[in-house]
Order: structure tokens, then sequence, then C-alpha cells
């Protein structure tokens, strides 16, 4: 059996992944982390109503990912129930927008949180070709591609390091209180906060990916996705989500999906929403060429 943990598993993009690898894969049991653990249960519920056979292979675990001891916490219940046995794949969907917080609860959730479950679970995965996958947005690479030459640079480095890019947040959280002028003054564009905490987590997995060349470690924007983080969008719009172009929560597995079972080249990528490899300083439409670079 393939365990995996798919953090923000209980609703939206990562509801829909967790479905979609219980569906397509009947050899692998899902630990779905939730926040809010009677909601993880209530859409677990919901999940295994329409289709009974799958909650055999499907657990709930209390995860907040911006919470040190929830996920120190969350990773001896999955060793527990794993019972000798390891992870084959993390998740890492969990993620909040603009409007969830100001910089600071942006990245301690988009960028943290990533690092903070890979600490965690890292001693459970399997060693040899256990992969994770960081689910990230195309707002990251376009971030990047507003910043200077030598913040455009740092993104990219395929040497960068954990202390560089912690030293690089908190210099960032320095400037938050200056206000957005700040971040145009040192090359950060508007500096808004959901596409500079994309673009981290992005530059995160490139470290993780170089530290454990043994795993394979990538990320991947899902595509414009109908979701509550996104659906105000077009409410404020006086509009529907398809009407803005966005596509379904299944439409979004799509690529994690690849990233999780997939043959893949190379490590420590950054993927579109079509499953093609992307550049990090740069929005690629889907459907488009695919990146080749280095």
């Amino acid at each position: 059996m393939r365990h995996i943990l798919v953090t923000g598993g209980n609703k939206g993009i990562g509801l829909a992944i967790v479905e979609a690898i219980l569906a397509e894969h009947s050899d692998t049991f899902v630990h779905m982390g939730s926040r809010d653990l009677e909601r993880g249960r209530a859409a677990a519920a919901r999940l295994t109503t329409e289709r009974p056979e799958l909650g055999k292979r499907l657990d709930v675990v209390a995860l907040d990912v911006a919470d040190d001891r929830s996920v120190a916490d969350a990773a001896r219940t999955v060793e527990n129930k794993l019972a000798g046995e390891r992870l084959y794949g993390i998740v890492n969907n969990a993620g909040i927008g603009s409007s969830g917080g100001d910089l600071e609860a942006v990245l301690e959730t988009n960028v943290l949180g990533i690092r903070r479950v890979c600490e965690a679970f890292l001693a459970l995965l399997e060693p040899k070709g256990g992969r994770i996958v960081n689910v990230t947005s195309a707002s990251g690479p376009m971030f990047v591609a507003a910043c200077s030459d030598e913040k455009q640079r740092f993104f990219v480095d395929a040497q960068i390091s954990w202390p560089m890019l912690r030293a690089f947040i908190d210099d960032c959280l320095e400037m938050a209180k200056k206000g957005a002028t700040a971040f145009a003054a040192n090359g950060l564009g508007d500096g808004s906060p959901y596409g500079l905490s994309k673009a981290c987590a992005n530059a995160y997995t490139v470290i993780v990916a170089r530290e454990h060349p043994a795993l394979r470690v990538n990320a991947c924007t899902p595509g414009f996705i109908a979701t509550d983080m996104t659906r105000h969008y077009a409410e404020s719009a006086g509009k529907s989500p398809a009407d803005l172009g966005m596509k379904t929560p299944a439409d979004g597995a799509r690529a994690p999906m690849h990233l999780l079972f997939g043959t893949l080249e190379g490590n420590g990528r950054f993927y579109g929403s079509d499953a093609k490899r992307s550049p990090l300083d740069r929005y690629r439409a889907p459907g488009s060429n695919e990146y080749t670079g280095s």
C-alpha cells in the first residue's frame, strides 16, 4: 500500500487530489490533512457516501501547517498509522490567498508551512523515490518576472539555501512595515503577498530537491481553479467562475497527480497546470511549448 499525505485535503483542489488518488490508484492510502478535524471528517464522509469503497483507504488527520505543534502532532499520528511502513508521497497543498491575512500570515502558511511539513515528515518518507509535490501557483513566476534582474537571479539560483531564503523572507517582513513602495525600491515589484509567497515556495522546492537527490521533489500550478480562495474574483466582477476561465478542482488535480505518479525527468522543477515543465521566472501558458532550460 502506498501511503500519501495531502495537506489542506478537506476541500477544493486538495479534496480533488484526495479523490483522484483513491479512485485512480487502488494500492494507495490517503492521510487527509485538515486544519479543522471536524471539517475534514465531514469531507471524508461526503466522499465515502458517494463512493463507500474508498473509506477503507482514507484517514483524516488534524493538521494546521502554520502551527508547529499541530504539524508535530500530525507527524506522530501518521507515523502510528503507518505502523512501520513509509510514506510514498507528500502533497503540500494547504495555502491561503492575500485576502487570508497580511504578508506574514501568507508566508507563514504558503512557505514556512511547506517547510514545517517537510521537516516533520521527511523521516517518514520512502528515502529512495519518495515524492514531494508542492502545489504553488503561476503567480510565483509572474511575480519573479516583475522583479529586478538581481532578484530574478535570486529566485532562479540553483544553489539557493534555506538560510538565504529565510533571510530574504525576514527582509520582506521588514519591508512590509514600510509599505508597498519599499518592495519596489528593492526590486520586488508591488510586493504582492501571494505572488511573493509562491515564488519563495518554488525556491524552497529547489532547495529540498538539491538536498535530497534520491527523492522526487517538484512544484506545480494547479491552474486558475474555482475554489473558496478564487471565487470572490468572479463575484466581484458579477460573473460566473466559468466566465472568467476558471476550471474545476478536478482539473486542478491534473498536474499534482502527474508529479505524484508520472514518469519524471530531473528534480526540483516547476510544472504548469498542463503537467508540462515551466520556467521559474516567467509565465508559460498551458498548451504552449514545454520549458527545456536548465
